[in-house]
């Protein structure tokens, strides 16, 4: 037993010697390669660390740049008109395109006050830039003021305020809005009408665009003799105002066969009363807007046609204009968004275009 015992450690003695001897070999060899290839190591992992040096300020730079670079402050005239819906979806695209936030605020309808209190609470937040509906009266031009002094840009849109210290106004020129009315309403006449036109007077809209709409409408009509027209009522009531003056106008010994409007609310009164008094195809309506009970109207012929500005597009160059003011330091005082016409010949063709922007 003790003899068997002998060789089998003598054994295993030899085999842990043998694979130390080729332990040492291997590390030899590989110590061998490395002085060789020293200069060859040190050059990858330089390179390595270089790829994830790389990479990691790539990672910081995508980091910083999901910062968004300024907080701009937008107020509407109201939250529910389809027509401010597309122009905040046009700010909100223009916002994630130039990477910034932009706070909306609107009254629910259209409340001057309240639009004044949003000013306020901008100027006290010392945002970035102010995009703004503004309404009549010093109380806005003097926010706007305080704004400018404490370096606030403000952009103006659909309504301006031209005496006060805004940097632009973003929005439609009312005189050419007047001027395709005209057209309409020569188109759907074939030149010959007695016409009534019903403008708003509501506190919150500038009585200066109001009153470029209807001389650009009396320019469009100036050359065919046979347009006259024969009244010129103010709507201080909203829809009910406007129904009330078209019950008038229909009563009235004048024969007035057409009736322009200048603001959705007066179109849309206005429409009903036709309906009302059983008026379709007698008398022709030319109005404004988009709103969808308008568009129905368009498409079964008791309006003829609306002109209106280019919400979505107003909405997009506004935060544009921010973003000039902030990066250029310079941008036009006038930003033109054109007019849109709307008739039952392009109908179909709006609706896809509002489809693809909602």
């Amino acid at each position: 037993m003790i003899g068997f015992a002998e060789v089998y450690i003598k054994t295993n003695r030899f085999k842990i010697e043998g694979s130390n001897y080729l332990l040492m070999r291997a590390l030899k060899k590989i110590t061998g390669f490395i002085n060789k290839n020293i200069i060859y190591i040190l050059v990858v992992i330089i390179v390595i660390n270089g790829i994830y040096l790389y990479r990691l300020r790539e990672r910081e730079k995508e980091i910083v740049s999901l910062t968004p670079k300024y907080h701009f402050f937008f107020i509407g005239q109201n939250a529910v008109d389809p027509f401010w819906k597309q122009i905040k979806q046009g700010v909100e695209s223009a916002a994630r395109d130039m990477n910034v936030v932009v706070e909306y605020n609107a009254p629910r309808f259209n409340n001057a006050e309240e639009e004044l209190k949003y000013l306020d609470i901008a100027i006290t937040s010392n945002v970035d830039g102010i995009i703004t509906h503004v309404s009549n009266g010093i109380e806005s031009i003097e926010r706007i003021n305080e704004a400018y002094l404490r370096g606030i840009p403000v952009v103006t849109i659909e309504n301006d305020s031209k005496t006060s210290n805004r940097d632009a106004f973003v929005g439609t020129n009312s005189f050419q809005l007047g001027k395709e009315a005209a057209q309409l309403m020569v188109n759907a006449t074939e030149g010959k009408a007695n016409i009534a036109i019903i403008v708003s007077s509501d506190f919150e809209l500038d009585s200066l665009n109001q009153n470029l709409k209807i001389n650009g409408f009396l320019s469009g009509i100036k050359d065919y003799p046979d347009m006259k027209v024969l009244e010129v009522h103010t709507s201080r009531m909203g829809m009910i105002s406007a129904e009330e003056i078209t019950q008038s106008v229909l009563n009235s010994h004048l024969e007035i066969n057409a009736i322009l409007t200048t603001n959705a609310v007066d179109t849309l009164g206005a429409a009903q009363l036709i309906i009302d008094y059983n008026k379709v195809g007698e008398i022709t309506l030319v109005g404004y807007g988009d709103m969808e009970n308008i568009l129905r109207y368009i498409k079964m012929g008791i309006i003829y046609g609306t002109v209106m500005s280019d919400p979505y597009r107003m909405g997009y160059e506004s935060l544009m204009a921010l973003m000039n003011l902030k990066e250029e330091k310079s941008v036009s005082t006038f930003i033109d968004t054109d007019v849109r016409v709307i008739t039952r010949n392009n109908l179909y063709e709006y609706e896809e275009s509002i489809d693809i922007i909602e």
